[in-house]
């Protein structure tokens, strides 16, 4: 049964996903929103096939982006599910979205559930990896995307939060190929994150940092203990902790390229780039900010 739900969908170029993200969807939630970023593939036409609603707006960030399509998507619903286009629900949180969702008392603003990566036709289950909880569904007057170059979250202005018990599965299918260079742009926005969390030149109204509290105030609180490590030493670090201490050893062929790729070669280029950053800086005679503005055209 179709609950009093809308769904915000950012695209590019995702023909090889968006039928399966939709036809996930459409049993269960009243009203699809895809903004995309005038994709040349036929992503456009998939999702209008499928009865979506598509707007086009041009790419600056993720954050920028989706606030974009909850201001101006024509959202009734009293509650917004957040989705990415290679991310899909399965049956059993269907049901669960289904039965769930009209007893919710008053007071709750928020639903956390849990996400599995699969890579390669793989599900990671170790290196922290598996339950990861997200905070996807929302009342849509209670909270906005936090306005933050990586690692955007929900934030919620008032009200509880709740889990539910079922899954929901992000499984790209495309080559590695996409996904380096893919995670070589992630690398250019993550450095600008972690070199503000040491030298604060943005601003930002953020999720608390918080160890003993949710999956994202914990990983926020995290996150900045780790950017305080020595450049170049913390992603051998982090590699370690993730694959020997947290087992992702135990995800097989598939988990070691999965957990060196992301957990290694990702945060060491990230490092790269934050020492690059610095030394263009310091060359110029710039702040970080002016630097990342004026050579890398970042629009702070």
């Amino acid at each position: 049964m179709r609950q009093d739900i809308s769904v915000v969908i950012l695209t590019y170029n995702e023909e090889l996903h968006i039928e399966r993200c939709i036809k996930s969807l459409l049993p269960i939630v009243k009203e699809i929103f895809i903004i995309d970023s005038f994709s040349t593939d036929k992503t456009v036409e998939l999702a209008e096939s499928l009865g979506t609603k598509v707007y086009q707006n041009p790419w600056i960030n993720y954050a920028l982006q989706f606030q974009w399509g909850l201001d101006n998507c024509p959202i009734t619903t009293e509650w917004v599910m957040r989705m990415d286009a290679d991310e899909y629900i399965l049956p059993e949180l269907q049901d669960e979205i289904s039965n769930k969702m009209q007893n919710i008392q008053n007071n709750t603003s928020g639903i956390y559930i849990k996400r599995r990566v699969y890579f390669k036709d793989k599900w990671i289950k170790h290196g922290s990896y598996y339950p990861t909880w997200l905070l996807r569904i929302w009342r849509y007057k209670d909270g906005h995307i936090e306005q933050r170059w990586m690692d955007e979250h929900i934030k919620l202005t008032k009200g509880n939060t709740i889990q539910f018990e079922n899954d929901l599965v992000d499984n790209n299918l495309n080559d590695l190929t996409w996904w380096t260079n893919k995670h070589n742009n992630y690398a250019t926005r993550e450095a600008v994150d972690v070199l503000n969390i040491i030298h604060e030149f943005l601003k930002y109204d953020e999720v608390n940092s918080n160890f003993f509290g949710t999956q994202e105030e914990r990983k926020r609180f995290l996150k900045k203990k780790y950017a305080n490590l020595p450049l170049f030493t913390r992603p051998f670090i982090y590699f370690l902790w993730r694959y020997f201490i947290k087992l992702g050893f135990l995800d097989g062929k598939q988990g070691l390229i999965w957990h060196f790729l992301q957990g290694f070669w990702y945060r060491f280029l990230v490092d790269a780039k934050i020492y690059e950053i610095q030394k263009k800086a310091k060359d110029l005679n710039l702040t970080l900010k002016e630097t990342l503005i004026q050579e890398y055209g970042f629009k702070l």
